[in-house]
């Protein structure tokens, strides 16, 4: 059972997809069994991840923010990324403005409990905003090439938007 939540949460699998490795194995389950798993222990492993890792994060972090389509409803995607390319929190906003970004600020500071080293970003300018507002002794670096481990850390959510499409 935690292996088939750990399969859901880690790869860009859909319920369905995780039945077939189980069923390799041996074990019979169908995708509503995954989903109920999911649903009834995500919380609790996305919890002892965050806790277990807690500490080892670098101390530069890279922002970024895509939009995604919810039910046909623009929302914005912003992203925190360390150096090493764990992912540190994500924020769903409607809006991409300097709120946005202040809020997403803040709840990496509340978790991380640290400032970074350095703040590396696209040149969308509610990042310097923000930055300027929370953290005015951290080292800003906006340049195009600067923020690609923040990029490719969308490429999951990417690859799962396109699986969905695709079917």
């Amino acid at each position: 059972m935690p292996h088939a939540v750990w399969l859901y949460y880690r790869f860009p699998l859909s319920f369905r997809d995780i039945e077939d490795p189980l069923a390799e194995r041996g074990i019979n389950v169908s995708f509503q069994t995954v989903s109920e798993w999911s649903a009834k222990f995500g919380l609790k492993f996305a919890h002892l991840l965050r806790h277990r890792s807690r500490g080892h994060f670098s101390d530069k972090w890279q922002l970024d923010e895509m939009v995604v389509t919810i039910k046909g409803k623009k929302y914005w995607l912003w992203r925190a990324v360390d150096a090493n390319g764990y992912v540190l929190d994500a924020l769903l906003q409607s809006r991409r403005n300097k709120a946005a970004a202040l809020k997403l600020m803040r709840k990496l500071l509340k978790h991380q409990g640290t400032a970074p080293r350095v703040m590396v970003t696209d040149k969308l300018r509610s990042y310097s905003a923000a930055k300027s507002q929370l953290m005015p002794r951290v080292e800003h670096r906006s340049h195009k090439g600067l923020n690609n481990r923040a990029e490719n850390s969308h490429l999951v959510v990417r690859r799962r938007e396109w699986r969905e499409v695709s079917m």
